[in-house]
């Protein structure tokens, strides 16, 4: 595994090493020992839940979600099959990079995943059909903590490479952040 840092503090781009062979592949997703050592984490991580999120159709957007208070979440997520366009929004008031983000494509061929720390806001839109992407978080789901943001926040002009096809209503509802 290769961390590498990304512009919002916390962020991280996670390489994966695989072993090949007459088999298929076969690589660790996440390792504690390897995540104290690169991220020198003070904090414990110790998961909690995974999810998973099957989307039949390339234009599905998720997001911008995150959590509050003591349900704050660091979420690690992975592509298993398909491609993503990926925004992280730095939401915490006492950052650098407090209302910044960060974008990227991630998909399944390339085997990486990426850290978002808490305090921080996550979106998608799918870039294939049948994409399943997969989140480690160190937190249970709280809905009464549950927060999004508006995905076309026009203060953030976010370029998304597609436009949505599919969005649920709930994220249709978030609106844009107070500046």
């Amino acid at each position: 595994m290769k961390f590498k840092k990304l512009k919002i503090k916390g962020a991280f781009l996670i390489k994966h090493s695989l072993f090949q062979d007459d088999r298929g592949k076969f690589g660790r997703e996440f390792c504690s020992e390897m995540f104290k050592k690169n991220l020198k984490l003070k904090l414990k991580y110790k998961v909690s839940q995974t999810n998973i999120s099957i989307n039949k159709n390339s234009g599905t957007l998720r997001g911008f979600h995150y959590q509050i208070g003591k349900s704050a979440e660091i979420k690690i997520i992975s592509v298993y099959q398909g491609e993503i366009f990926n925004v992280i929004l730095d939401l915490r008031k006492n950052s650098k990079s407090y209302k910044k983000w960060v974008c990227f494509k991630i998909n399944s061929k390339k085997v990486h995943s990426f850290v978002i720390p808490e305090g921080c806001a996550n979106a998608f839109i799918t870039l294939k059909k049948d994409t399943i992407v997969h989140y480690i978080t160190n937190k249970k789901y709280n809905k009464k903590n549950e927060r999004g943001v508006r995905y076309n926040d026009p203060k953030f002009k976010i370029k998304w490479p597609l436009i949505p096809k599919t969005i649920s209503n709930k994220d249709l509802k978030w609106k844009n952040y107070p500046f």
